[in-house]
């Protein structure tokens, strides 16, 4: 599997538990200041008694992501999973205090990464393997209480659309396209400490915890067991935004 920002949190996680399960591992992270967080992942998953290749670059270079598809064929032959993970968000409390260049860094990130890495690895796909990208809690417009983060819930919803949408272009060739949405987590760059001290949800309250159990729903959306989803996203949250998702759904529906 190949796993885009998976230095920290649930990307780590899920490198961690695919590892569990057999598979080996590409993590890719950005800057070179969170080589050793890629490094501690690489561990957790050779600990498994599989393989790790850690790869630094910037995700949201399209030319980037094709040259971690190629270093993946040329070290394991074949792609299975592709997990996007990668993102940057930044608590903005109006609209007045959006940067144009933080707004472009974060649409970088979040977004161009996935379509990019998508669409680097989507010739070396084949029936049967998946594609399960990261959203996050802000898409369902559920705050629980957090900082806001406006341009982070705006790319969290393009992610959702996105997987929808690519679902709906991959389903003829028999390849899997599912979103996770975790609650806050620990990450080189997330809020989640100033979330988690306000947070509803008790899974929140533990930003770790809600790393950890995010792990084995990426597993499961590439197994077996989730043949017949497809198109989905989901919740790990430990039932924080639900009610914001719900209130989506249903207008959506009406």
């Amino acid at each position: 599997m190949g796993a885009a920002g998976a230095d920290k949190g649930v990307g780590r996680y899920a490198a961690a538990h695919f590892a569990r399960e057999g598979a080996a591992a590409v993590v890719v992270v950005g800057p070179a200041a969170r080589q050793a967080g890629a490094e501690e992942t690489k561990a957790l998953v050779i600990q498994e008694g599989t393989a790790c290749l850690v790869l630094t670059g910037d995700v949201g270079d399209s030319a980037f992501c094709n040259s971690v598809v190629e270093a993946t064929i040329k070290e394991y032959g074949r792609i299975d999973v592709l997990v996007n993970n990668a993102a940057e968000p930044y608590p903005i409390s109006d609209i007045g205090q959006v940067d144009p260049e933080t707004l472009r860094k974060t649409f970088k990130t979040n977004i161009y990464s996935q379509i990019y890495m998508c669409r680097a690895a989507w010739p070396h796909l084949k029936r049967g393997s998946s594609i399960i990208n990261a959203s996050s809690l802000p898409a369902t417009g559920a705050a629980d209480g957090g900082p806001p983060l406006l341009d982070a819930a705006t790319t969290a919803g393009a992610v959702t659309s996105f997987s929808r949408a690519l679902h709906m272009n991959a389903v003829s060739s028999g390849i899997r396209v599912n979103a996770v949405t975790p609650g806050p987590v620990m990450s080189p760059v997330g809020p989640a400490p100033a979330v988690a001290s306000t947070s509803s949800s008790k899974q929140e309250a533990d930003p770790e915890a809600a790393a950890v159990s995010a792990g084995p729903c990426f597993v499961f959306l590439a197994g077996q067991d989730s043949s017949y989803i497809s198109g989905q996203v989901l919740h790990t949250a430990g039932g924080g935004g639900m009610a914001g998702a719900a209130g989506m759904m249903m207008s959506v529906g009406a």
